[in-house]
């Protein structure tokens, strides 16, 4: 279980895009920990530089601010690498409905740059992040992959494009890539603030201050959470799969469920919290269940998720504290 026993070939050098971003710096930190070479890329449209700001100082770490939707920065990225880590991208299903062409050009446009850049460098593996979103208005529990419904936002049409070219990638060019299908990432460093803020920070924020947090809908809503330790040993374990298990997408998550109403009374419980919640309207886009059957990653790349959601969200609570107190 987990990643820190993993062992790659001497030498070896990561480049991990979005590295300022949520994800993306958790895995700069993790590769760094166990040892080897890290180069990051990030253009701080979404990341931010506290997030890398401490690592700057580690003599593995090389850091390039740049954007993925420049070929010539992709190429010089990938330059020397053994491994890449395609974080870079932007989220949130209700943003992409309002963006949609941007949204082409950084998801699909740049998730392409790097696939070919990483094919001209010869890297071995291409990791790249997916969403369960690709699962659209698909009703049966859990998702499954292969059976996908129809696409609910640009965000999950982006996300499908770039499974597509990771398959042609692989069966065309010879390049192992994996897609991740995130489910409901969440962890310390993730944003609390902005209206597209992930769920869990922007409720431990609201209760921190004591402020009645908003619930799209009727609370109702299940997700499968996945804490940002799963998260970094399914992409590592990827970068170890083999061949056989390229050209795939994978779900990604703890193969939970949980209500965002229970979630919020758990929160509420844990900080010792009395705030009534307020409700909103639907958020247009937005799946309404979430759950994921993990049978495949566990299979072709050996994934075995060890933190549970409790686990995740007293650790992140402990980090929120820390950080917003």
């Amino acid at each position: 279980m987990g990643y820190k026993h993993l062992v790659f070939p001497k030498g070896s050098k990561f480049l991990v895009t979005g590295a300022a971003g949520f994800i993306g710096s958790n895995l700069v930190e993790a590769i760094l920990e166990l040892g080897y070479e890290v180069r990051g890329l990030d253009n701080y449209s979404i990341g931010k530089k506290k997030n890398v700001d401490d690592l700057i100082y580690n003599t593995n770490y090389e850091f390039i601010e740049g954007d993925i939707r420049d070929f010539d920065t992709c190429l010089a990225a990938c330059e020397g690498v053994d491994y890449v880590l395609n974080q870079a991208a932007w989220g949130s299903v209700p943003r992409s409905i309002e963006l949609p062409v941007l949204y082409e050009d950084i998801n699909i446009r740049g998730t392409l740059n790097m696939m070919e850049a990483a094919r001209q460098n010869n890297v071995k593996k291409f990791v790249y992040a997916s969403s369960s979103s690709v699962y659209g208005d698909e009703p049966n529990l859990p998702k499954k992959e292969g059976k996908e419904g129809n696409l609910l936002s640009p965000y999950a049409l982006t996300k499908k494009v770039n499974e597509e070219y990771g398959k042609m990638y692989t069966s065309l060019y010879g390049l192992d890539t994996y897609g991740m299908r995130y489910f409901n990432v969440f962890g310390r460093r993730q944003d609390p603030d902005g209206m597209y803020a992930a769920v869990l920070p922007k409720f431990i924020k609201k209760l921190l201050n004591n402020e009645s947090p908003t619930i799209n809908g009727d609370g109702k809503q299940s997700r499968d959470f996945t804490y940002i330790e799963n998260v970094i040993e399914a992409n590592l374990k990827a970068c170890n799969a083999s061949h056989d298990a390229a050209g795939e997408a994978y779900n990604i998550a703890y193969g939970g469920r949980e209500f965002l109403i229970d979630i919020y009374k758990k929160l509420s419980n844990a900080l010792k919290k009395d705030v009534p919640v307020t409700y909103g309207p639907d958020r247009k886009g937005d799946i309404k269940h979430s759950n994921a059957d993990i049978s495949k990653a566990k299979s072709m790349i050996g994934y075995d998720p060890e933190w549970s959601f409790e686990q995740g969200m007293n650790d992140a609570i402990i980090w929120y504290e820390k950080e917003l107190q």
